[in-house]
């Protein structure tokens, strides 16, 4: 199950569990879609994989407790800034590459 994590881990931005600004890896390093896009070049800094948008966990119990009442987002952040060099060194190579193929 998803953890839905609180905020990017890059600039610390809040991600609440319904925000449409979340993208995941999958290994669900969580960054926000600026970071995404412009300091990250959509490539993980963590495993180099591409990013998705992060589902949003329905409100309403629905069917079955499968919903945020029941499996709620973690609260746990995980903020550790890029290094910006680092990552363009990083990243250079692989951001030309569809993430489907790297």
């Amino acid at each position: 199950m998803l953890e839905l994590r609180p905020t990017c881990e890059n600039c610390n931005k809040a991600l609440p569990p319904d925000s449409l600004e979340a993208s995941i890896c999958t290994y669900e390093c969580t960054f926000c879609a600026d970071c995404v896009d412009s300091v990250l070049h959509n490539v993980c800094p963590n495993c180099g994989g591409g990013f998705m948008s992060r589902p949003i966990r329905p409100k309403n119990n629905w069917r079955g407790d499968n919903f945020l009442g029941h499996d709620p987002a973690s609260t746990r952040v995980k903020y550790r800034s890029i290094d910006v060099a680092a990552h363009a060194m990083f990243s250079a190579s692989l951001k030309t590459i569809p993430p489907a193929q790297r």
